[in-house]
């Protein structure tokens, strides 16, 4: 991996937040946009009747989750054109794993000790537009607590985190791309 990427931006937060909202305007733009892999490793797991899930075998799901969350960041390397926006990152999939007491390996510690973002921007819990759905089955309480985790883990890594106001969706495009 490159020592530094720094067209590479993370929006993260807690679910329901609006990220892939968010996201899927940057991509309207004309922005590289990565889509988050926890979703699809859910939908893949339910469809083929697989264990992987973070309300079944979370250990599973975690690595799952980070290997695939690795193979986009890799992929991204190989593709890059301009600013890249990522659905979470590499450091949601150690918030998960820390949260659920799971323990890192010796290579996610060394890929975490490279700096891979330029900036992170993190979304607020909303409970205005909150829901859950067949992947997403946090609580509001559990979405808060989520905020807060992923915000710490990243300023412990030494990310500049920023917070997207809760504003309307081209207003918080417009605030991403003035905080480049």
């Amino acid at each position: 991996m490159q020592n530094q990427i720094r067209n590479y931006y993370v929006l993260t937060g807690g679910p329901g937040t609006g990220k892939t909202t968010l996201l899927n305007h940057l991509s309207e733009y004309g922005f590289h946009c990565i889509p988050e892999v926890a979703r699809q490793i859910i939908k893949d797991q339910v469809l083929n009747r697989g264990s992987a899930l973070p309300w079944a075998n979370k250990a599973e799901y975690a690595r799952l989750m980070w290997e695939e969350s690795l193979k986009e960041y890799e992929r991204s390397i190989l593709n890059e054109k301009g600013f890249v926006f990522f659905d979470r990152g590499l450091l949601d999939s150690i918030c998960y794993m820390e949260m659920e007491n799971l323990p890192m390996t010796i290579a996610q510690f060394e890929i975490l000790k490279k700096p891979l973002y330029h900036k992170i921007f993190i979304l607020p819990p909303w409970e205005e537009i909150y829901v859950t759905d067949s992947e997403r089955k946090q609580t509001w309480e559990e979405a808060q607590y989520t905020f807060d985790y992923m915000r710490k883990l990243y300023l412990k890594y030494g990310y500049e985190v920023i917070e997207i106001p809760k504003m309307d969706i081209e207003l918080r495009v417009k605030f991403i791309l003035e905080n480049l």
